[in-house]
């Protein structure tokens, strides 16, 4: 894959922006927090105005960016980010930055990131050609888990030694050099698909092909239903940590850690496993192999049980990361070129909203029920995660279809 110029400058442009996003991450929070003293409250809202985007302007976004060329938009989006993020440092040196700059930054910076997304996912098959789709996506879902094994705890570090603030004007400077590495890349971008008759039926045409293609359908529900226990679990992990005696945060940065790890081993594997197992079976395979490993997360505590649970964390983000590569790889062989941003808009919209569903309900189980009621809530819904996958074709094939394959009416179910 990187002797293909192309393929390095995204590469690159995706490695740069990924690892300013985990310190952008730790560092906008932190920034409210010690720069103007905010509370639980607005460093929450802050966290919902990052993620907000994604629900309100997910759909259309994907319908947008199917009349356009891709690159462009990538291009726009990262420059938007930078120049928002950047104002946060200059505002703060001037002594004018508050809150509400904050909340305005992280609701534009995921509308720009809702763009982005969407149009990345929908050119890479253009630049790397079908072929090369699980390769292509083994080296970015690698880079991403990378990024999470490490960004948070370069950011930590940059915050502890240079502010929160001058964290973030790295973060903006990334953004810049990802535009940069993007506008060089040399390859034509075929010309956009023309308008169709509507907006809404447009968003209705991706949402269709979603909800009646077979796999797509069992992909989208169980990757949502696992988001959503997960989120539930992480939502709750934090909270353990603090109490349960024995543990500290530290111990949680190496929990976390471990999982980024896991996604790490799973993406990087998951080409070669793929080959010889079948990437239908292997998605079969990680989906129900996970569920007797799940009942050790809940059962963390000071000792042994934090390292079978970090064990269990594992496994299961080994499966996240196998399942990342050949989902993505697939969905964008499966789906018609004039489809790429509606069906990945519509796939991005149900699995963020399963996220921001999942932090909700974890706060309420963990407020009403305790803490560890949270977890087992979070555990049951990633065993049962694995339904979608087997009552789909999926038991019965070995490889996943080549290409596209148009849904049947009778598969609408």
């Amino acid at each position: 894959m990187f002797a293909d110029p192309g393929f390095r400058r995204l590469f690159a442009a995706a490695a740069a922006s990924r690892l300013g996003t985990s310190v952008g991450q730790l560092a906008l929070p932190l920034a409210a927090v010690t720069a103007l003293g905010a509370g639980p409250a607005e460093v929450g809202t802050l966290a919902t105005a990052s993620t907000l985007a994604f629900l309100l302007i997910g759909l259309p976004a994907g319908a947008w960016v199917d009349r356009v060329r891709r690159r462009p938009v990538m291009v726009t989006a990262d420059l938007a980010r930078a120049v928002l993020l950047g104002s946060v440092p200059l505002a703060w040196w001037a002594g004018a930055l508050t809150l509400t700059q904050l909340y305005a930054v992280a609701l534009l910076c995921g509308a720009a990131t809702v763009f982005f997304d969407v149009a990345d996912q929908s050119y890479l098959p253009h630049l790397v050609g079908p072929g090369r789709l699980t390769a292509a996506n083994t080296a970015l879902v690698s880079m991403d888990a990378a990024n999470q094994l490490a960004g948070r705890s370069v950011g930590g570090l940059m915050v502890e030694l240079l502010s929160a603030p001058v964290a973030i004007a790295v973060d903006a400077l990334s953004f810049l050099w990802s535009a940069l590495c993007l506008r060089s890349i040399r390859r034509p971008e075929p010309r956009s698909h023309p308008a169709g008759v509507g907006l809404g039926r447009d968003i209705a045409e991706g949402v269709r092909l979603v909800t009646r293609h077979p796999i797509l359908r069992a992909f989208t529900a169980e990757g949502a239903l696992t988001n959503l226990g997960i989120q539930i679990v992480q939502t709750m992990l934090p909270v353990l940590f603090v109490r349960e005696p024995g543990l500290s945060p530290l111990w949680l940065g190496a929990f976390l850690g471990v999982g980024g790890a896991g996604s790490l081993l799973g993406s990087a594997a998951a080409r070669r496993l793929g080959r010889r197992l079948g990437e239908g079976r292997l998605i079969l395979l990680t989906s129900v192999g996970i569920v007797p490993f799940l009942p050790l997360v809940p059962m963390l505590d000071g000792g042994a049980g934090l390292w079978a649970a970090g064990a269990a964390w594992t496994v299961l983000t080994v499966k996240v990361g196998v399942s990342n590569v050949i989902k993505v790889s697939y969905r964008q062989r499966a789906t018609p070129d004039r489809l790429l941003g509606r069906v990945g808009a519509t796939m991005r919209f149900l699995l963020t909203g399963a996220l921001a569903i999942g932090a909700g309900v974890s706060g309420l189980v963990g407020e009403l029920a305790g803490v560890r009621t949270a977890l087992w809530a979070g555990v049951g819904v990633l065993a049962v995660s694995c339904l979608p996958i087997v009552c789909s074709p999926l038991r019965a094939l070995r490889d996943l279809p080549a290409g596209e394959e148009p849904a049947r009416p009778h598969d609408a179910g």
